[in-house]
């Protein structure tokens, strides 16, 4: 409440023909037992107005998650994950990533949460207090395993750095990115997931065996390896192959094999500047691959027009496109930073302030 007004979010389920909810929309609401900044009566309550859904939303096995940050720290806030059964808009699980402390939110860069074979839901907490290594239910700045049972949303396991009140005292959050699950192709055993953090230090985690919470220089993670100045949004994953575009740095894209992430990529021809791209890669199985990717723009810098790039999946020294080889016909929208590409039935869209660009091949 801010005086007379009431703010409000709500969960629709839109008809993709007309645009009009299938069904009525629900308001989101939650509280949760807590003491944490924010705390009424003991309860830790959602907060419409400083909770942001940054996070892309996950739907797996019918069921629809949902997570939030704030806006640029603005609090107090918390981090939420809610559950929602699809078909119905019930409430199915609350789980707060910070009830007796703040912070912890899940914005990823804009990056959805992801699901296992399993049904298991992995997010990735920003900066924040961090208890569970003293078994409380605090966990900024860590990797959650998240089951839905009968009695809603449970933590079954989590990755947190080494150094994470270091990193959530330098505002270097490890959920600037979401996380990224390898397929079982990897001539290992494991179950890995791969995030990079704002920081620019990327992490590989059994997600069979996340480690929780140790000291030294992150001997619980299977493997860590500076990648940029900083990850923001997502990696993208295509045959044994990583593909990262950090902040500040070229498209890299890094072999996995053994269960290890190999130290010596092939780097692209084209330097991004803050925040990087989320790439996303298309291709008729192992054939036409392709990496898409959107240049945006930097924190609090002119607008300017998305650029959209397509490089070789193979070799991404080879850029085969850009929007801006030809402006007049093909220059995008001005660009909201962390767009990510959608690709399907043969187009690529981009999104942009108040606009939408669809690419596709010129007709002969």
């Amino acid at each position: 409440m801010n005086g007379s007004l009431r703010y409000v979010q709500r969960l629709h389920t839109l008809d993709l023909l007309t645009g009009k909810d299938r069904r009525p929309a629900v308001e989101i609401r939650a509280s949760v037992p807590g003491t944490g900044s924010g705390t009424r009566m003991g309860k830790v309550e959602f907060d419409p107005l400083r909770e942001n859904p940054r996070a892309a939303l996950l739907l797996v096995r019918g069921v629809i998650y949902l997570a939030w940050a704030s806006s640029c720290d603005v609090g107090p806030y918390h981090g939420w994950i809610m559950a929602y059964d699809a078909g119905t808009l019930k409430q199915l699980g609350v789980l707060n990533t910070s009830p007796n402390g703040d912070e912890a939110g899940i914005w990823q860069g804009d990056a959805g949460l992801a699901a296992d074979a399993s049904g298991n839901v992995y997010a990735v907490t920003g900066n924040g207090t961090f208890s569970a290594a003293l078994n409380a239910p605090a966990y900024g700045n860590t990797i959650l395993k998240l089951a839905l049972t009968g009695n809603g949303l449970v933590v079954r396991d989590y990755f947190t750095p080494s150094d994470q009140a270091a990193l959530s005292s330098a505002d270097a959050d490890l959920g600037s990115s979401g996380p990224i699950l390898l397929p079982d192709d990897q001539g290992s055993d494991q179950h890995l997931l791969f995030v990079t953090g704002k920081a620019g230090m990327s992490y590989l985690v059994d997600r069979d065996n996340m480690g929780r919470f140790r000291a030294g220089k992150n001997p619980h993670a299977r493997q860590t390896l500076q990648t940029s100045d900083g990850g923001y949004g997502a990696s993208a994953y295509w045959n044994h192959t990583l593909y990262i575009w950090g902040s500040n740095a070229p498209l890299k894209a890094y072999k996995v094999a053994d269960g290890r992430v190999a130290l010596n990529p092939t780097v692209g021809a084209t330097t991004g500047t803050d925040p990087g791209a989320t790439p996303v890669v298309s291709a008729n199985g192992m054939r036409d691959a392709i990496v898409w990717a959107i240049e945006t723009r930097t924190w609090n810098g002119p607008d300017k027009p998305a650029v959209l790039h397509a490089y070789d999946a193979l070799n991404v020294q080879h850029e085969l496109y850009h929007s801006e080889m030809n402006p007049r016909r093909d220059r995008a929208g001005l660009a909201t930073r962390f767009a990510i590409p959608t690709v399907g039935g043969g187009r690529v869209f981009v999104g942009g302030k108040g606009e939408i660009s669809v690419y596709a091949l010129l007709s002969a």
